[in-house]
């Protein structure tokens, strides 16, 4: 089969960078007179997710640093609802793989998946909304959430992935977690989280929040301390900030999407659902662009540990991609987020230029050296593309993309397979 030709294209954003990132923790946390509202010998749960957030371990070092200063007893809690195969050791092995342990933030990791009820709230016509909480963090005198504040990959709102999430899904743990995701089937994503959330605020539990903005580079580009008091109105000011902010692709209509890596160190469902244009979520409609006819996933990363959510995103994957999933992980997010259809495999193959191939034949009458493709690393790293000969006029009158390259053929190596997205050679 005739394959189209492919270019190197750089795309650039708007993207401010946080260049000390301790240093802004200490100022944020000065600005909000931490030490009028944690006194010291008290306990302080900091809270710490799955997600791939960028400078996390050195963002939970610089507060275990300022809380230990004043006198607290900060502890980390996994944060991450049935993340990790839901069990507590799974937990503590993600965060192991953020950099997140005893030894390089300075506090104690304390993991466990038991919860405890704070108590329910009452719905019309229904059943009352039990409030979870993992019991470490239930027992302490505070609890900071920390968490980068971004679009959600289920649902819009004003609320979507950020502190009140995490109060919410993360520190609910598995129960909490799946609890809650059947609860957005009756009452709405977004009602759940504020509800639940604003119980948990009205506890005084919290003692602050610290939210991370990253920009389009996934490189943090801002840090908040937020007081209890003010923490849902900042959020939803911040998450305005951090979708002006995100990466996208450059054109709103392809063919075909290849991806090289998924994994939920990328995203919760291993391909961010604002990039590709694929949500498939019940009761929530799908976004209209990106429309992208065919989506091809090459590989799951390692630090996903075999979860492999999301990847019924894609029309295509490989063999070596299915050999890696673990059932257990990604069946129990799938159940737990009440979203399997988001996790059944597609066809795959057994070397990516089958799989390409098979995806050209699937596009209608374009031939298939004519589709608009567009190769990327992964849906957090936009900012280098490979564009087919289809795309190339338009790249070049796009204002934010620089072609760096020469057109060549895909090149696939013996075994069939393409060169990994850095040693392609442009």
């Amino acid at each position: 089969m005739a394959l189209p030709k492919m270019v190197r294209v750089n795309q650039h954003f708007d993207a401010p960078v946080l260049t000390d990132l301790p240093a802004a923790i200490r100022a944020e946390l000065e600005s909000i007179v931490t030490t009028s509202i944690i006194k010291p010998g008290d306990t302080v749960a900091l809270t710490a997710g799955s997600r791939g957030v960028a400078n996390i371990a050195t963002a939970v070092k610089a507060i275990v640093d300022y809380l230990k200063k004043i006198g607290a007893r900060p502890f980390v809690v996994p944060a991450m609802g049935s993340h990790g195969g839901a069990t507590a050791e799974g937990q503590r092995t993600v965060l192991e793989h953020y950099g997140i342990t005893e030894e390089t933030v300075g506090a104690p990791v304390k993991a466990s998946m038991e919860v405890v009820k704070l108590g329910k709230l009452p719905q019309a016509g229904s059943d009352d909304l039990p409030v979870f909480m993992d019991k470490y963090a239930a027992q302490a005198d505070h609890i900071v959430p920390i968490n980068r504040i971004k679009a959600h990959t289920d649902f819009n709102g004003s609320i979507e992935s950020g502190l009140m999430k995490m109060m919410v899904i993360g520190l609910g743990k598995q129960q909490g977690a799946n609890y809650y995701h059947r609860a957005f089937f009756q009452y709405g994503f977004e009602h759940v989280i504020t509800a639940v959330g604003g119980f948990i605020l009205d506890t005084g539990k919290i003692a602050f929040g610290v939210g991370l903005i990253e920009n389009a580079h996934e490189d943090t580009a801002k840090v908040v301390a937020i007081p209890a008091a003010r923490l849902l109105q900042t959020e939803r000011e911040l998450l305005v900030a951090s979708k002006s902010m995100m990466g996208k692709l450059p054109f709103d209509e392809l063919d075909l999407l290849i991806i090289d890596w998924t994994g939920k160190n990328i995203s919760g469902t291993g391909m961010d659902t604002n990039v590709i244009g694929r949500m498939m979520q019940n009761f929530e409609p799908e976004p209209l662009k990106p429309a992208i006819l065919r989506i091809f996933v090459r590989d799951l990363t390692e630090e996903s540990d075999g979860n492999a959510t999301g990847i019924g995103l894609a029309d295509f994957t490989t063999t070596r991609l299915v050999d890696k999933i673990d059932r257990h992980a990604t069946y129990m997010n799938g159940i737990t987020a009440l979203g399997p259809q988001k996790s059944k495999i597609p066809f795959y193959y057994d070397t990516d230029q089958e799989a390409i191939e098979v995806a050209l034949n699937t596009i209608g009458l374009t031939k298939p050296e004519n589709a608009r493709v567009v190769r990327i690393e992964s849906t957090l790293r936009l900012t280098e593309l490979d564009l087919s000969e289809a795309l190339l006029q338009d790249a070049k009158l796009h204002s934010n993309l620089e072609v760096v390259g020469e057109l060549q053929p895909l090149e696939f190596n013996e075994s069939g397979n393409l060169l990994p997205f850095a040693l392609e050679r442009h």
